[in-house]
């Protein structure tokens, strides 16, 4: 499910094909690791979306880099942390700016679901496409540290302003700023004690010791 055919073909021919490999995948027990001297293509978003909407890729994935990871499960925590920071965005949010939830964001390959995201402009302006960037994104991490910050590459080469990284069992977070050829390059880490406010959203400040207090 990770080839791809090479220029002139549409998203149906490359999805037709990897869903051909995905049928074999089922068939017969999948490698741990791919063959050695195997050339491997990664999935187009269309092609992604295409397989998606015919049922040949499960459900609560999300593509990176031109690869399908399933997502994981969430715990708890992870929820409680969610819903605080979602309501405390919602309550400050400005005019034309949108607050969507595990919902896409088109980042070149990639197609991520952050858990928060603040887009400009109205639901509307998604109907027929996914935001392609973000003013502000936030990932929370319980057990997927790595797995969350594999993702900074795609939202930096999308422009995304701001990504806040929620490291839940250290009660830091870890903050991502101004994206530049790929990558954010400023970087810095907060913990329990004062305010964090950010700087693609100005209006949100969030208490750290309400927001990691037992």
């Amino acid at each position: 499910m990770v080839f791809r055919s090479g220029g002139g073909h549409s998203a149906l021919a490359d999805a037709a094909g990897a869903g051909i490999i995905y049928s074999m995948m089922n068939a017969v027990e999948s490698s741990p690791v791919p063959l050695r001297g195997a050339q491997i293509w990664p999935l187009s978003v269309a092609a992604y979306r295409v397989l998606g909407e015919a049922g040949l890729i499960p459900k609560n994935t999300e593509l990176l880099n031109g690869f399908v990871y399933t997502k994981m499960s969430k715990s708890p925590l992870h929820s409680f942390f969610l819903q605080f920071l979602q309501e405390a965005l919602a309550r400050v949010l400005p005019a034309r700016r949108l607050l969507r939830t595990e919902q896409p964001i088109t980042c070149g390959d990639s197609e991520p679901e952050p858990d928060l995201a603040v887009v400009a402009g109205r639901k509307e302006d998604f109907r027929d496409d996914h935001p392609h960037t973000a003013e502000f994104v936030i990932e929370v991490s319980i057990t997927s540290h790595d797995y969350d910050r594999s993702k900074l590459r795609a939202y930096a080469a999308a422009g995304v302003k701001e990504c806040w990284l929620v490291l839940g069992p250290e009660k830091r977070i870890e903050v991502y700023r101004q994206p530049k050829d790929g990558q954010f390059t400023e970087q810095s880490l907060h913990g329990p004690g004062g305010h964090l406010t950010s700087a693609a959203l100005p209006e949100f400040t969030l208490s750290l010791d309400a927001f990691f207090a037992k």
